[in-house]
């Protein structure tokens, strides 16, 4: 199990004295995904030798030039590493992580667009690759994302996003990780589907009346349903944990995002809500910045294009944008000596 104070920082303060210039942090991403010494990957021998500013491996055995951000989410980035890490940072140890303004502004990021990338590349990472499925026994339910529509309430509902949403329970009490999809319909089909990906075979669906859930589940799950009709109960009663996870989720995406998430990139803050939600009693936020890291390092990278929905060329370029771009400035910037007695001298 990583601790604290050898394999992530505990504090703000930590997280600056660790990574004081890109070349900590790409010496932690060099540890994070060779922690006994990179290996080349055309040959498999151990690569030795850093050229071009720190930036390349050079492969002991067949020569060959090995990034060291190739196959991670920074590859190719203009960000430095130093701001990378500092928003990986404000994202993981705040309670309700952080906006795309927000964090252009507590950065000093020179426009939107950057700020907004950084954050979906992330969440990219968000999702490790074979995770477990939930086990045991597991609440079920669906939920529309999206304001106000016209239409049939409920299940019938237009314009809105509809959401699976899975939770394990504990017993006596309590909730364990939860996970949160997009999915086309409320029909058996696409819920068996969320359910084959989700949840462990055998284990126990706790759901409520639908019709088309004794047909998901099928042979392959238990099926429990607790009908909230002629019950007497309230839904959020009956089924509590699905409830909860829900209503956290939009008070979320209202507070932290002003509600302003499109359909189109939902599922990505879906991934970013569940990421925090199921390290909620994680004993140190720092080590949610050890796991974003760890994941980032073995995430496929994605260009501004691939993540934008919609991607079209501008009809025309933006004022100040035309010749070579600027970087955002790093974090690694040498100490000034009291400006603020300079500036009063020179009133």
């Amino acid at each position: 199990m990583p601790s604290r104070g050898l394999h992530y920082p505990g504090s703000y303060a930590e997280l600056r004295a660790w990574f004081p210039d890109d070349e900590a942090c790409i010496d932690y991403l060099d540890w994070l995904r060779w922690p006994t010494g990179p290996v080349c990957p055309r040959c498999g021998r151990s690569a030795s030798a850093v050229t071009t500013a720190g930036r390349v491996w050079r492969c002991g055995g067949c020569k060959k030039r090995v990034s060291r951000t190739a196959g991670t989410i920074f590859h190719d980035t203009r960000v430095p590493l130093t701001v990378w890490f500092a928003a990986a940072w404000f994202v993981t140890s705040q309670k309700d992580g952080a906006s795309a303004l927000g964090l252009q502004r507590v950065l000093g990021l020179g426009s939107y667009q950057t700020a907004w990338t950084m954050l979906h590349r992330y969440r990219t990472a968000m999702v490790r690759p074979g995770r477990e499925l939930l086990g045991g026994r597991v609440e079920v339910d669906e939920t529309f994302f999206g304001g106000e529509e016209p239409g049939v309430p409920g299940r019938g509902a237009l314009g809105k996003t509809l959401v699976a949403i899975a939770v394990e329970l504990h017993e006596p009490r309590g909730y364990g990780r939860a996970r949160m999809s997009i999915i086309p319909n409320a029909e058996a089909q696409s819920l068996r589907s969320f359910l084959l990906s989700t949840v462990e075979p055998t284990s126990t669906v706790v759901t409520d009346g639908w019709g088309a859930y004794p047909r998901a589940c099928a042979d392959s799950f238990v099926h429990e349903p607790h009908p909230i009709s002629g019950s007497g109960h309230k839904a959020h009663e009956l089924l509590s944990a699905v409830h909860r996870v829900a209503s956290l989720s939009k008070r979320w995406l209202l507070s932290t995002h002003q509600g302003g998430v499109g359909a189109d990139h939902l599922q990505a803050y879906l991934n970013e809500f569940c990421f925090r939600f199921n390290r909620r009693r994680s004993r140190a936020r720092g080590l949610l910045f050890y796991r974003l890291l760890q994941y980032a390092a073995g995430a496929v990278p994605v260009t501004y294009r691939q993540l934008v929905a919609h991607p079209r060329p501008k009809a025309v370029m933006p004022p100040g944008l035309k010749g070579p771009r600027s970087r955002p400035a790093s974090l690694a910037q040498p100490p000034e000596d009291r400006p603020w007695r300079a500036a009063r001298s020179l009133e």
